[in-house]
């Protein structure tokens, strides 16, 4: 690969590779690979198949396998290319296929449709309807992915690569603008431009703090030193987050050159990406993306000609949440116990070995080359006034389409969960949204219409968190919902603080009682005191935001809080120790199905005559209910 020793390097090595790019995304009028001329050079079809960690797990790397042996049995190599790329985002119908120029978009292949797909679409120019998306509203096949519903909505920015280009190969970064906008800023902007730049963009942290990052970058500029530092916080801990993941997975080399152009901008010379050892897939395409940043010249010593320097090295993390905190995450890097450390002095001017340290997340990187070479301008005219540009969220839980999405800020909850998320699975009811992971609150139904930036969220007692997103409906407890996250808040603290390390062991506790049928009213009362206590005393956002699940769930779901403790019954028939199984006798024809099925053999009665549950007996598993049906056996 030829080294990149100027600016204007870089810019002819983008003309040389992007031939291959224009094809994918200049869509033209669809015609098979025998009626192509075969002097097109450019080739004629790129077939893109996902390449995430979701689509990897179900044989897309067979899907890649099996369509190039056929083409090299059609003898079309010279004019089909098959390429992995990034997730496509729609991860409830990968593996995915996209065909271009044809823009045909394919769902949940499998290896043995690679023999059709080349056959069928390359071949004979005839699309395979049967692995079209189906809207399920309407029964309409989509052959184009824009068309289809969940990506009706989104505007892509931070993903903007991710299921376009190879990132494995820096040459179609580089075809798609890649490491232009660190060009320009060594070239023709001066370190306080660039941070300007940042700071008229209104660009906030993404990683859930949501502070300014152009500000950010300011503090630390302002503290000199003989060393700085750039940290990238790719510890993403969220339970059902996977939007850095992806990020990394798909597009790698956008944020390792967002790290040099901090590290420009701040005056550092080096650059850690803290990650967590459970991304394998993340990790792999991070070392080749630094190795061929490295070898062709824009990580390394005299970047582009210029004086500036920079390089990038990863730092493993073990999988401790609470390592997603900026002062954890550092005392992690220098290879001490990961625990937060008390501000001020903030990293910006004491971080890593007490040395000035820019610490942003991977999202936030992700936007910073598009700021530069669209101008701040740009990319404030998107979102709402206080929160500018789009949010990656990672849209989980009980909605037809999960996925990552990514949406301009100021769009609605509903708009999410309904439009691009296609609404409740199996026609269930909305019951409430959690957003922020364990940080974040649950918003029910009389929110579905709040716009979702910053301040909207943190005024209805959620947050914006790093942008997980999991749905629930009818059949979540909200009371049990709670003390999930309080489980894992409680596991994975540091322990350094008693509010946090005893406060929400003492919250957990109360939650299971209450979910166990023990609960009392007084424990209601000292539940929400506790919870104030812990937000007001713990050290960390950890602990500070713990309570959050609790106090979000008591104030909109009271009334099932109130069932565990008076009535002793979960209203959702999650909780185990409150269940009962009724039989309704004038449902019951006497099958005997329910008492077959029971594993403890409490069920009793005779052919053809109405039978009873011995509650005494019963474990609860609900073998009964499941077996019926006549639907006599209920809940209550």
């Amino acid at each position: 690969m030829d080294k990149i020793r100027t600016f204007n390097d870089l810019l002819a090595m983008r003309e040389k590779y992007k031939s291959d790019i224009d094809l994918r995304t200049t869509l033209k009028t669809k015609v098979s690979a025998k009626e192509t001329d075969k002097k097109d050079s450019a080739g004629v079809m790129h077939i893109l198949v996902c390449g995430g960690t979701g689509c990897k797990s179900s044989d897309s790397e067979d899907i890649i396998k099996n369509l190039k042996m056929q083409i090299e049995k059609a003898n079309l190599a010279d004019r089909v290319k098959v390429d992995l790329t990034g997730c496509f985002g729609f991860c409830e119908k990968g593996p995915i296929v996209k065909i271009y120029p044809d823009d045909v978009f394919y769902v949940e292949v499998k290896p043995e449709d690679a023999e059709e797909i080349i056959q069928e679409h390359v071949i004979n120019g005839r699309i395979v309807e049967r692995l079209l998306y189906t809207e399920p509203n309407t029964n309409e096949k989509k052959h184009h992915h824009e068309d289809i519903s969940f990506y009706g909505k989104q505007k892509r920015v931070a993903l903007r690569n991710c299921g376009l280009i190879n990132p494995e190969d820096i040459r179609e970064y580089i075809a798609v603008d890649g490491y232009k906008a660190l060009g320009t800023v060594l070239t023709s902007k001066t370190r306080d431009e660039v941070i300007d730049i940042v700071k008229k963009s209104g660009l906030r942290g993404r990683g859930g703090g949501g502070f300014p990052t152009g500000l950010k970058w300011e503090f630390a500029k302002k503290y000199e030193n003989d060393q700085k530092y750039i940290i990238c916080n790719a510890d993403e801990g969220d339970p059902g987050a996977f939007m850095d993941r992806s990020i990394l997975e798909g597009d790698p080399h956008s944020v390792i050159e967002a790290m040099a152009i901090a590290g420009y901008a701040v005056g550092a010379s080096l650059g850690y990406i803290y990650i967590r050892a459970e991304y394998p897939l993340a990790i792999h395409r991070l070392e080749i993306a630094i190795n061929q940043a490295r070898e062709i010249g824009v990580l390394g010593k005299n970047i582009f000609g210029t004086d500036f320097s920079f390089d990038v090295h990863i730092k493993y993390g073990a999988g401790a949440f609470v390592c997603g905190e900026e002062t954890a995450l550092i005392n992690s890097i220098e290879g001490n116990r990961g625990e937060p450390r008390n501000k001020p002095p903030f990293p910006a001017e004491k971080g890593l070995w007490n040395k000035p340290t820019t610490v942003n997340n991977v999202e936030t990187f992700a936007n910073i080359p598009p700021i530069i070479l669209n101008g701040a301008e740009w990319f404030a005219s998107t979102g709402t006034e206080k929160s500018k540009g789009t949010k990656v969220f990672a849209l989980a839980g009980k909605v037809n389409n999960v996925g990552l999405v990514e949406v301009p800020m100021g769009v609605t909850l509903r708009e999410i969960i309904y439009d691009i998320g296609g609404g409740i699975k199996n026609g269930k009811k909305f019951k409430a949204v959690q957003t922020g992971g364990p940080s974040g609150g649950c918003i029910p139904e009389k929110f579905l219409d709040t716009p979702i930036d910053y301040d909207s969220l943190t005024a209805i007692g959620s947050m914006m968190g790093s942008g997980g997103m999991i749905v629930m409906d009818e059949d979540n407890c909200m009371v049990d919902v709670a003390k999930f996250y309080l489980e894992f808040t409680q596991d994975e603290s540091c322990g350094k603080c008693t509010p946090c390390r005893v406060g929400n062991k003492r919250i957990h506790e109360i939650l299971v009682k209450i979910t166990e049928g023990r609960g009392t009213e007084k424990d209601l009362e000292n539940l929400k005191d506790l919870c104030q206590v812990i937000k007001d005393t713990a050290l960390c956002g950890l602990g500070q935001t713990a309570p959050n699940p609790v106090l979000s769930t008591m104030k909109y779901f009271w009334d099932e809080y109130v069932a565990h403790v008076k009535e002793k019954r979960c209203p959702a028939g999650v909780c185990t120790s409150l269940l009962r199984y009724k039989i309704l006798e004038d449902k019951c024809i006497g099958c005997t199905a329910c008492a077959r099925a029971c594993p403890v053999n409490c069920i009793s009665g005779q052919v053809k005559k109405p039978h009873v549950i011995n509650s005494e007996k019963c474990i609860k598993c609900g073998a009964c209910m499941k077996t019926c049906k006549f639907k006599a056996v209920v809940r209550v």
